[in-house]
């Protein structure tokens, strides 16, 4: 085995050895229908820490000829496919880690040649009477000539170059231009794997590596149950370590990765794997993900100034979506035509997540929120945004106090703060009210527009176990006309039916936008 060549499954072994490892085994299956035929490339991109290299580590050590690591896959999910055995220990394996290569190199140049430099001494090391040529392509053209075992190629990192050299046009082509003449058209090759955050970086009309199927947080395929944890999965770890559920969604929960079947979409509800470990070990629910890079990252991409950005952030951040066009996006980190880029760009971030069926972007979950509120603090011109959520603890008590004026009055604060939620949509209101009581989300699943018994309920609360001392709220918007109405409203459409699963204290809320440019606001309570 070699550092390049076949280089084990040590990496493997050390994912297995982890005092959690969810078996992710039945990805090799769906990989395995694409060795030696024209569906060979694949490219899968996802953000930070959503276990990249890991599932490059498993690849390795299944396909890899150096060593029978059927020990190893037997007891796992991927030794009940039909293809498990076609495929074990059959390849020879090259594994990279292209940001390794970076960072210990000067330039493009010295990458690319070092990089070639390495794998060929691992060639020569194993197959000293075929690996003479000193270029790396014709050297494994010969290797493939003698033996007839093809080569799997796997790329880890594969993307770095273009977040190193973001601004450099030129390394980012002569880097492009490598992988191609390396990969395309060799019959050497069964398989080119490449993980990265970004997808294939889009040149003009076309892209050097055209020949790629893309995997990535816009567009999934059949790959989607594998970019994260599944709610099963994070149900089955929550069941083990005597944790919450329900709070576990609320936190890490929230990437909407859809899949279409023959007949039907399918959504896939993902979890972040590094913060969903990370609090089964430590008992505890935090912002774990956040922690693996800076605050400046997020800023950079929300100060931008682009028309619609601000507002978009903004009623996200109140819990709604917004409709973009990632068409457009070029597959990089400085291509920005319009506040639809930067929105793309944030999905394969993981700061955003993507609907397909909606075309519509929002913040997956309370960590990731949590990512937007502290970079705002630190950026000029949100001022008024950040006051208004600073705010919305008093203002949650109030509603629990049943101060029915300083709810209103906090309202008004709130829509007087952040002028670009003028109330010229049927969702304006709400998202005003959202962005109000943004601490709701401490204790609550906030849901809007939720189904009831005979018309919806514009927002509802409802505590999570960890929280039940808490009430639920169910809250009824109205504009030009009265608050108490709102309350009538509820009353009569029988709202409170829609939490028939729910015992406690429950708060009905109307509240009212006048002509007078104010809201009114009435509270009753009430136990179901």
């Amino acid at each position: 085995m070699g550092s390049y060549l076949n280089p084990g499954s040590e990496r493997f072994r050390t994912g297995l050895r982890s005092q959690i490892y969810v078996d992710k085994t039945l990805l090799i299956s769906q990989v395995n229908r694409c060795v030696r035929t024209e569906q060979k490339f694949l490219c899968v991109s996802r953000p930070r820490r959503f276990g990249k290299s890991m599932a490059a580590d498993m690849l390795s050590a299944y396909y890899g000829c150096g060593e029978d690591t059927s020990v190893l896959f037997n007891h796992l999910k991927i030794a009940s496919a039909e293809s498990y055995r076609e495929h074990l220990n059959k390849y020879d394996v090259i594994k990279i880690n292209m940001q390794m290569f970076l960072s210990m190199t000067d330039g493009v140049d010295d990458m690319l040649n070092t990089l070639q430099r390495r794998v060929l001494a691992d060639l020569r090391r194993a197959y000293p009477e075929y690996a003479e040529d000193d270029r790396l392509v014709w050297a494994m053209n010969d290797i493939f000539a003698a033996t007839k075992r093809p080569f799997i190629i796997l790329i880890d990192e594969w993307d770095c170059l273009f977040r190193e050299y973001a601004h450099n046009a030129e390394a980012q082509k002569k880097y492009l231009d490598f992988l191609r003449v390396w990969l395309k058209d060799q019959d050497y090759l069964a398989l080119a794997y490449m993980t990265g955050i970004l997808p294939i970086k889009k040149y003009g009309t076309h892209s050097a590596l055209n020949m790629f199927t893309e995997y990535s947080m816009t567009n999934p395929r059949e790959l989607a149950q594998y970019f994260g944890f599944t709610s099963d999965e994070v149900r089955t770890l929550c069941d083990a370590y005597g944790m919450s559920f329900e709070e576990a969604k609320a936190w890490y929960d929230g990437y909407e990765l859809i899949t279409q079947d023959r007949n039907h979409a399918v959504a896939h509800s993902i979890y972040s794997p590094k913060s969903v470990v990370d609090s089964m070990l430590s008992h505890t629910y935090d912002t774990y993900w956040n922690q693996t890079e800076t605050y400046e990252a997020l800023k950079v991409y929300i100060q931008m100034n682009m028309d619609g950005l601000k507002d978009a952030v903004v009623r996200m951040l109140a819990g709604g979506s917004v409709q973009i066009d990632i068409s457009g996006f070029s597959n990089d980190m400085t291509t920005f035509h319009c506040a639809d880029d930067v929105l793309a760009l944030l999905v394969h971030l993981g700061y955003l997540t993507y609907n397909r069926e909606t075309a519509s972007v929002s913040i997956p979950n309370r960590e990731v929120s949590a990512v937007y509120v502290t970079s705002i603090k630190r950026m000029e011109g949100w001022g008024e945004v950040m006051r208004s959520v600073e705010a919305s603890r008093r203002l949650l008590q109030s509603l629990w106090d049943l101060d029915a004026d300083a709810v209103a009055k906090g309202i008004d604060q709130a829509h007087e703060e952040i002028s670009i939620l003028q109330y010229n949509d049927e969702n304006s209101l709400s998202c005003t009210i959202n962005l109000a009581f943004y601490f709701a989300k401490e204790y609550y699943t906030i849901i809007r527009e939720l189904p009831t018994g005979k018309g919806f309920a514009d927002i509802c609360l409802i505590p999570r176990r960890l929280h039940a001392d808490k009430p639920a709220v169910v809250i009824e918007l109205k504009k030009d006309k009265d608050a108490q109405g709102a309350i009538d409203q509820i009353k009569q459409k029988h709202y409170v039916k829609a939490l028939e699963d729910y015992r406690g204290n429950l708060l009905l809320a109307g509240i009212n936008y006048g002509k007078d440019k104010k809201h009114t606001c009435v509270i009753e309570e009430m136990v179901v």
